[in-house]
């Protein structure tokens, strides 16, 4: 008997639309091809270190905005984690902190991930950001495939799953 394509997938989220809206897809996802699936928030402790080196941050300051971007990923997690319950999908929900591409590829890894879902870039936003970064860093140095989630009736396929 050979392996399922699809078995383990992984979400990554940033609390922006665009990773909401992938949320929902990997959802979806996981309804219909039975896939274990989670959620993956980074706290990018690696930027916040870089900006107190860069002494656009103090250390206080530094430490405040980790929290606050801590608390953050618990709310969307939490959010994520109603969107698959009202769709009858288990959701693992996992924090991290450090490099956002390293800790995605390090879960990736550790829960055996045969694909890494992602939301697509924003409109609105600079390519150059810190996000359109860590997405090519996902896609170059992951060992599974990679799926940008670009689809934009998500939330209509969303609400009929």
């Amino acid at each position: 008997m050979t392996k399922p394509l699809l078995s383990n997938l992984i979400v990554a989220i940033s609390g922006s639309d665009a990773s909401i809206l992938a949320a929902k897809y990997a959802i979806i996802m996981a309804k219909q091809y039975r896939c274990r699936l989670c959620a993956v928030y980074v706290v990018d402790t690696a930027t916040i270190r870089q900006l107190a080196l860069s002494k656009i941050f103090i250390q206080e300051e530094s430490l405040d905005y980790e929290r606050s971007l801590e608390t953050n990923g618990e709310r969307y997690l939490s959010f994520v984690e109603e969107l698959a319950r009202a769709k009858g999908v288990k959701i693992d929900r996992v924090i991290r902190k450090g490099a956002v591409y390293t800790e995605i590829l390090a879960v990736a890894d550790e829960k055996k991930a045969d694909l890494i879902i992602l939301g697509g870039w924003e409109k609105d936003r600079n390519p150059r950001d810190i996000i359109s970064h860590s997405h090519r860093e996902i896609m170059v140095s992951a060992k599974c495939s990679v799926y940008l989630v670009k689809e934009p009736l998500v939330d209509q396929l969303y609400k009929q799953a």
